[in-house]
């Protein structure tokens, strides 16, 4: 057998494990906000972390999150119960890993998604097998919103 032959395996096996490196690398970075006894909020943070996600969670007081909601251009009939912020943009409540990564690959000019109240079935809110329809909706800089998705 070659050199070249007894090697290829372990060259093909460590640009596997730095091509996995890389990739875990490249997770995008998310900072949320959140009550420290929300355990919805937790299992958001969770869904997201499950989905590639790099998450820095702060536990902070309900007037804190209020003023990161309002300071980030937040009506009060698009909040929820935690902000996030990530790549410029603000994702509110309960929406979807995969609906935060169409938004950075897409890259809309707009101040970021939500999904206004708790509803059943999104990532975080699972209840068994109950399921409640639901939109995320994307919110533009005038403030107005379009459905980005629907679930």
């Amino acid at each position: 057998m070659s050199v070249r032959a007894r090697f290829l395996p372990l060259a093909l096996a460590a640009s596997v494990t730095l091509f996995a490196s890389a990739a875990h690398a490249a997770a995008e970075a998310i900072e949320v906000w959140k009550s420290a006894t929300c355990s919805c909020c937790e299992a958001w943070v969770e869904h997201l972390d499950a989905n590639g996600f790099a998450v820095t969670a702060r536990n902070v007081d309900s007037d804190t999150l209020q003023q990161i909601k309002r300071q980030a251009g937040l009506s009060k009939d698009l909040a929820s119960c935690h902000t996030g912020k990530i790549g410029g943009y603000v994702i509110e409540g309960h929406v979807p890993a995969g609906d935060v990564k169409r938004l950075l690959v897409e890259k809309p000019d707009a101040v970021g998604l939500t999904v206004p109240g708790m509803p059943v079935g999104s990532p975080g809110m699972e209840d068994g097998d109950k399921t409640e329809p639901y939109d995320v909706l994307l919110v533009k800089k005038d403030g107005t919103t379009e459905i980005f998705a629907k679930h």
